[in-house]
């Protein structure tokens, strides 16, 4: 079988908290004598049951992990970090999704936290090659309000050069708020240029999807593999283009699907969607972005072909620049072209 760290890709849903290293966060609870709770250290995939009680726990071990990160040399770690993560596994294009309110109180405010966070991006794709995006996300467990704020932020800063905002998002448990009411704060970013990139249909259904297609116009939609439920839905999601980014790790920890042959990986490719594969939280789902692949050729059966059709996939729903875009997609083709090690067809 061919090297999927050799397949070059883009990745479009990771999380700046649940990017981190286990490594790293036992690091920085060390340095700043935080006493955390076991399971984020033991490096196994967390599993809670579907529901509001599963979230709250995720939820709990999120913001103990996020409560770590207390100043700019650790912010600057993690990207550095997610960069150099990324070009092992053969990325060559990362947008990291961040709410710079959650690190402001220890930097001085939410612009020196987005700027710490672009500054990195465009150091950290200067040391290893790949090209870093940054998504600003809004959430959902606070008022829109904010989401206005954060949207005009990002405006301040898009753009599509190295280390700048690339798109606008809003995370978060998705049975809180309403969506509608997040439409404003979305009008903004795309004023600005900005890629719409909401999690919808995930922990809800395709209803859900439904509400975030129709009042947040999304280019990407966080998720969305729920909408394999409802086939009207779903050819919705196909008629308008809206990329889906698929994690399958994340599907399977938050007790969405029972495992991971449930995930309709198969049935949102045959539908015509486009897909790109995600790690979302790696800290907390113990799975990384080329784990996602193998998951789809052991599981759900890619052959090499399929999977070099979810890279290209995943580059082309990218804001990857013309020149990695380009550069990336060759890839995909000289990687199906070369030899298979076990002489197997594509």
């Amino acid at each position: 079988m061919r090297d999927l760290t050799l397949l070059p890709k883009a990745h479009l849903h990771l999380h700046f908290t649940g990017s981190m290293r286990v490594a790293t966060l036992a690091d920085l609870a060390q340095r700043h004598r935080i006493r955390l709770p076991h399971v984020l250290l033991d490096a196994d995939p967390l599993r809670v049951p579907a529901g509001e009680r599963g979230w709250f726990r995720f939820q709990r071990l999120y913001d103990a992990a996020r409560a770590c990160v207390r100043s700019e040399a650790d912010m600057r770690r993690i990207v550095a970090e997610a960069a150099a993560d990324d070009a092992a596994e053969g990325s060559g294009r990362l947008e990291i999704q961040v709410d710079p309110t959650s690190y402001a109180p220890f930097v001085g405010g939410i612009t020196p936290a987005l700027e710490i966070v672009l500054d990195e991006a465009r150091a950290a794709q200067e040391a290893t090659g790949v090209e870093v995006g940054v998504v600003v996300a809004a959430s959902r467990m606070r008022h829109p309000l904010e989401a206005r704020t954060l949207a005009r932020l990002a405006a301040r800063y898009a753009g599509d050069g190295p280390g700048e905002v690339v798109g606008f998002g809003l995370s978060n448990d998705e049975r809180r708020g309403s969506t509608a009411e997040f439409g404003r704060a979305f009008a903004i970013a795309r004023r600005a240029g900005l890629r719409a990139v909401p999690h919808g249909g995930e922990l809800l259904g395709p209803a859900h999807v439904d509400e975030v297609l129709d009042h947040l116009h999304p280019d990407r939609l966080g998720h969305g593999v729920r909408s394999a439920e409802d086939p009207r839905v779903l050819e919705r999601v196909v008629e308008r283009d809206v990329a889906l980014e698929v994690c399958p790790a994340s599907n399977v920890s938050l007790g969405v699907y029972a495992s991971d042959g449930d995930v309709p990986l198969r049935t949102l490719v045959a539908a015509g969607a486009r897909v790109a594969l995600g790690a979302d939280d790696p800290l907390l789902f113990g799975s990384r972005l080329v784990e996602q692949y193998r998951v789809a050729r052991d599981v759900h059966g890619f052959t090499d072909d399929e999977l070099a059709a979810l890279a290209r996939s995943s580059v082309l729903a990218s804001t990857a620049s013309p020149g990695a875009r380009a550069r990336l997609l060759a890839g995909v083709d000289a990687w199906l072209a070369a030899p298979d090690p076990d002489g197997a067809a594509g």
